[in-house]
């Protein structure tokens, strides 16, 4: 018997124009998720969440964001300036006065303290290169010299365990060989 083809069976298989529309809706939407999704994460990659026991601090108000700001831009200018004074580092100051008045009453004088390696390097650095490489080359010596000192006594340390090991097997030997009876022959 033959069956004389209808509607419904022209549905059921697909054309070829048909399919071809369903891979390109496949290849849109493919490429629409990584547009959307993958591509955001690549270009702009989210943080990490923060572990648990961390609390979250509160957004700061227009006022507060604007006081910090004047601030920081404060500090920032003012640490432009070689000598850094009383008002960006009123702690270090208050210590001075106090020892600077008990070594008045004894002896009178004041001992001015060196400058630490990084306040050396901070004021270099402001002067270019012509004073930072005087700096950092003593920087690289007191570093150089001081890894060497370590590595030496590294070394005299080793030897002497080697030479306190050599010492015991000879000893340990020289006794193995005393304790054994020789046989007479």
């Amino acid at each position: 018997m033959l069956r004389t083809s209808t509607r419904t069976d022209l549905v059921n298989f697909p054309t070829r124009d048909s399919s071809i529309r369903m891979k390109l809706k496949v290849v849109a939407r493919k490429v629409y998720d990584y547009v959307r999704y993958d591509l955001k994460e690549i270009a702009f990659p989210s943080s990490l969440p923060d572990p648990p026991h961390i609390k979250k601090r509160r957004k700061l108000t227009w006022k507060e964001r604007y006081l910090v700001l004047k601030e920081a831009s404060r500090l920032y200018a003012a640490s432009w300036v070689r000598d850094i004074g009383p008002e960006l580092r009123p702690n270090e100051y208050k210590k001075n006065e106090d020892s600077e008045d008990k070594t008045s009453g004894v002896n009178g004088t004041t001992k001015d303290k060196e400058p630490s390696t990084l306040e050396d390097l901070a004021v270099a650095a402001r002067g270019g290169m012509e004073t930072l490489r005087p700096v950092l080359q003593r920087v690289y010596m007191t570093r150089a010299s001081a890894y060497r000192d370590a590595l030496r006594s590294f070394i005299e340390g080793y030897q002497e365990g080697i030479q306190q090991v050599m010492e015991k097997r000879e000893d340990s030997s020289a006794q193995q060989e005393e304790d054994t009876p020789k046989k007479p022959s």
